[in-house]
């Protein structure tokens, strides 16, 4: 009982605190360039990350530390 309770205050926080915002976005803002903004900084963000990251290893590869 106490791990279904524990699972349960997990799903209630995500679902009323964590994902409030989105909920926010989705109900009271109609412009869809702004209800996307978020998802495509976090896209960009990811991008820069991964092409940093493949930089490092062909600079780790070249270098011949593998």
């Amino acid at each position: 009982m106490i791990a279904n309770n524990i699972f349960r205050a997990i799903g209630d926080f995500f679902t009323n605190v964590a994902f409030a915002p989105y909920d926010w976005i989705r109900n009271d803002v109609d412009n869809w360039w702004l209800q996307n903004a978020f998802s495509w900084v976090l896209a960009l963000i990811t991008m820069s990350y991964f092409v940093y990251w493949m930089l490092q290893l062909n600079k780790f590869k070249k270098e011949g530390n593998q």
